[in-house]
């Protein structure tokens, strides 16, 4: 509920537009000098520039360790960019930490700490874990930067200017752990089980509010119910999945209240200070939905805002922040002129054992653990793979086990092992025959299967993952593919074509028609699939791609439908045991 403020404060609000009025407007200085930059840059260059593709993580609130959720965040928004890169095209990817509001100012009084080291361990550890995950981000933003400070003072600045903030009482319930105001309709009373005290707790996420009235800034947020559905009309797929764009829609149509964004200095010292009101830390959350284009150069000088990557492609967030980028979000945007980002993926959460991750009940998974024991590739496969968007997924060491024994060992690795390590055949030279014409492939029924399903695999993948942004339907079809070539080749059996097994690596002994097309077309699928697999699995598929003798300047998506006529000769050692061998073992006793 938002009451009038009293005329002292007006009068302090006309005071201060005034004074902007009658002097020069704000810009902070280190915005100066970027602005200076970009207009030098521009000057010295007229040819056109494509945007560069732009992704984005959540950035993570550093009162707790890193847990599954985060690394599943990491590994999508790593994976689309890897993918633009594969593409052809310039991508930059963002990531990096949260480290305002009360949830910070009382975990680092906890620790007994004050809040910037305390701030300094937990941005190291997501750091950490974004290179063991071997994320290619751009950017690494931290709130606590000083271009991100001047960043979120120079949006509030310009909201003012606009007319879209003003001053006034706010009463509600406020939750610290989700750092909001809840309406009455969004909050009940529980038994809280473990203390059995009667509790008011948020219908949406389940945390503690308590009912709190103070006097603060408003953002007029009531004011973009109508424009916000425009966009959701002309822009129907602008989530994913569909689920949650129902879910916002539905959430804007009942209506929109004023925003309260900012929190007495007194109650939250910790944020970045209301400019030219230091009693007055700013929300939190706007504070953090600005460092997406904190690091795409905002403020950015007339006409250039593209150049460092905005709008978005893809803001990759968990399901519980949907509402603040969904709806708060493109609000704040269109009140600061703003282009909107392109598409929001709003993944759905791990749990373990089918039960939601707590800290406190000691139920999560330790994403350091995770990696050390079954490595990166491994794990980036397995969250790709199984990870939910519309669905929670279950987290499960045994699932990994599984997957890895199934998919990677038994279906890709074997795979791999059945071509290369081939009884009777000269893979080079099968393939410099079925690439120059002189050995036509076969026309049985079987191949022209295998060759269709080989032909449309670039299709179904890029659709999945540019049309749907469906990492997961992308990666399945990839593996689909390995699955049937497995059967095709076990059925085709080209071991027993062989007239003369030879040992000798150059010779040059015509295979058969039959032989050769088998060959050929299960060489073609592990070539397309090593080049799709990179942005997944990154190392493995690099191994796969010098197993088969696939040059470097060959590995793009281009060559996905292009005839690669080089390859067959490996550029790794291929032993007869463990080593060389695409997916050995598993090392630990699980």
């Amino acid at each position: 509920m938002i009451q009038q403020a009293p005329s002292l404060r007006l009068l302090r609000q006309l005071s201060r537009d005034l004074i902007a009025i009658s002097t020069a407007r704000w810009v902070c200085p280190s915005c100066r000098v970027r602005t200076s930059a970009v207009r030098n840059y521009a000057a010295a260059s007229t040819a056109p520039v494509e945007k560069p593709k732009y992704i984005t993580t959540p950035i993570f609130y550093v009162n707790a360790n890193p847990h599954v959720g985060h690394m599943y965040s990491m590994v999508l928004a790593d994976i689309f960019k890897r993918w633009w890169i594969l593409r052809g095209k310039q991508a930059l990817l963002c990531t990096g930490t949260d480290e305002h509001g009360m949830k910070i100012q009382q975990a680092a009084a906890k620790a007994s700490s004050d809040p910037k080291p305390f701030c300094d361990k937990g941005a190291d550890t997501f750091k950490d874990l974004a290179s063991r995950l071997e994320l290619t981000n751009d950017h690494f933003v931290r709130t606590t930067d000083q271009d991100h400070r001047d960043a979120v003072q120079f949006a509030w600045t310009r909201l003012e200017e606009r007319g879209y903030i003003y001053t006034g009482k706010h009463e509600g319930w406020y939750s610290i752990s989700d750092e909001t105001f809840y309406p009455q309709s969004a909050v009940h009373l529980i038994v809280d089980p473990p203390t059995g005290r009667k509790i008011m707790v948020s219908m949406e996420t389940g945390t503690e509010v308590n009912w709190q009235s103070e006097y603060n800034y408003h953002f007029k947020l009531s004011e973009f119910r109508e424009p916000l559905l425009e966009f959701y009309r002309e822009n129907p797929q602008w989530i994913v999945p569909q689920t949650r764009m129902e879910q916002v829609v539905k959430a804007v149509t009942e209506g929109l209240q004023d925003l309260s964004i900012s929190r007495p200095a007194e109650r939250l010292a910790w944020g970045i200070p209301v400019p030219n009101d230091d009693t007055q830390t700013i929300y939190v959350w706007l504070d953090a939905l600005t460092n997406y284009i904190t690091k795409a150069g905002f403020p950015w000088a007339p006409g250039k805002d593209s150049e460092q990557g905005w709008p978005a492609d893809v803001h990759i967030i968990g399901k519980d922040i949907t509402r603040f980028h969904c709806i708060y979000w493109p609000a704040l945007l269109m009140a600061l002129g703003i282009s909107l980002p392109k598409n929001i993926v709003a993944h759905a959460h791990w749990t373990l054992g089918n039960k939601k991750m707590s800290k406190s009940t000691g139920n999560v998974v330790d994403p350091f653990f995770a990696l050390d024991r079954f490595g990166v590739d491994v794990m980036r496969f397995y969250l790709a793979y199984d990870g939910g968007l519309a669905q929670d997924a279950d987290y499960s060491n045994y699932h990994i086990i599984e997957k890895y024994r199934k998919a990677l060992q038994g279906g890709l690795g074997n795979l791999a092992s059945r071509v290369v390590r081939g009884k009777g055949w000269n893979l080079r030279l099968i393939v410099e025959q079925c690439t120059s014409g002189s050995m036509p492939l076969h026309t049985r029924n079987e191949h022209k299967l295998q060759k269709e399903f080989l032909d449309g695999l670039p299709r179904v993948v890029q659709q999945s993952m540019e049309k749907e942004l469906d990492i997961r339907a992308g990666l399945r079809a990839i593996m689909n593919l390995v699955y049937e070539t497995n059967r095709y080749i076990s059925e085709m059996q080209p071991w027993k074509l062989v007239a003369k097994p030879y040992k000798a690596s150059d010779s040059r002994e015509e295979p058969s028609p039959e032989l050769a097309t088998t060959v050929y077309l299960t060489a073609e699928t592990l070539r397309k699939v090593g080049i799709l697999l990179q942005p997944f699995m990154p190392n493995k598929a690099a191994q796969l791609l010098d197993t088969l003798g696939v040059d470097q300047e060959r590995r793009t998506f281009d060559w996905v439908e292009k005839v690669d006529d080089s390859y067959g000769t490996s550029k790794v050692e291929v032993g007869r045991g463990v080593e060389g061998v695409l997916f050995g073992p598993l090392q630990s006793d699980f």
